[in-house]
């Protein structure tokens, strides 16, 4: 059988920019083994499948795989699937049926083949575990251990839905200068997936609040250059970071250093001293299409 695709370049308005993913449509015949495969054939960090929803008025069902297994929910496929089927069915509200739950995606269209695309976290961030001590993580990144931390921000272990080291830095020469030791990764990046999304907050002026970088043990390149899962999860640091109630929102640069320049928007409430809401967002354009034949 035949199953049209597309390549979308998501948290990005430029082609050959942002994270490239990969999208599969009609794809209710395929089984799960095949989307896998499938997966590994595109060897993007996602792929993303879609499939007739349960419910007519959403826009589809959405898995999402890796080259290496099944996500219930990742931040860029949301984007990119949802940008690429606002634009076909002329949608302004793309309703998506996830493993993690139904995601509603405010689409606004900004050119021929692109868009903007928002959504409210399905399961907000919350702390799961402790993080490797700054001398540990330090070895690993080929830093002192007195530059991890950023002001009141330290070392932590949250997930939206996909389990994240959050590590900030002092400043972005030190992200920038990131030299990676993989042996021992496992040691002392133990649990979930072993990512660790390291960031800090930028210099004032600077069109971003705060830059970051991906790095994990079974991403094709090594390093990501989008991540809206594990932005998701640092909203649960940075709401746990603030001192009053409100309405926060900060946008995050990640990518620079891959060539892939990025931009993640991030929202979130506090109320009575807790997190309420969050949700990101970015723009995707798409880059090309085809057609797949298995």
């Amino acid at each position: 059988m035949k199953y049209p695709y597309f390549i979308v370049d998501v948290f990005t308005g430029q082609l050959l920019a942002g994270n490239p993913l990969a999208v599969v449509l009609k794809a209710d015949n395929l089984s799960d083994e095949r989307m896998q495969a499938l997966a590994r054939e595109f060897n993007l960090s996602e792929t993303a499948f879609v499939r007739q929803p349960r419910l007519d008025y959403h826009a589809g069902e959405l898995r999402i795989f890796t080259p290496f297994r099944e996500l219930n929910f990742a931040g860029h496929p949301t984007v990119g699937a949802a940008v690429l089927l606002g634009l076909q069915q002329r949608l302004s509200a793309v309703r998506l049926e996830e493993n993690i739950g139904l995601i509603t995606c405010v689409m606004e269209k900004t050119g021929p083949k692109s868009g903007r695309a928002n959504f409210s976290l399905p399961v907000l961030p919350e702390m799961v575990g402790g993080a490797p001590t700054e001398e540990e993580i330090a070895e690993v990144f080929g830093i002192a251990p007195a530059a991890i931390g950023c002001g009141a921000l330290k070392p932590a272990r949250y997930s939206a839905g996909l389990d994240y080291y959050l590590v900030p830095v002092a400043d972005e020469g030190v992200l920038a200068d990131l030299s990676i030791e993989r042996r021992g990764w496992g040691a002392v990046f133990p649990e979930g997936s072993r990512s660790v999304y390291v960031f800090t907050r930028t210099a004032k002026g600077s069109a971003h609040d705060l830059a970051a970088r991906m790095f994990g043990p079974r991403l094709p390149m090594g390093e990501d250059p989008a991540t809206g899962s594990a932005a998701a999860a640092l909203i649960g640091l940075l709401a746990q970071n603030e001192t009053s109630d409100g309405q926060f929102s900060h946008s995050i640069r990640q990518g620079y250093e891959m060539g892939r320049p990025s931009q993640i928007s991030v929202r979130f409430s506090r109320e009575g001293g807790k997190l309420v809401r969050g949700g990101i967002g970015g723009e995707a354009v798409v880059l090309a299409e085809g057609t797949i034949e298995v």
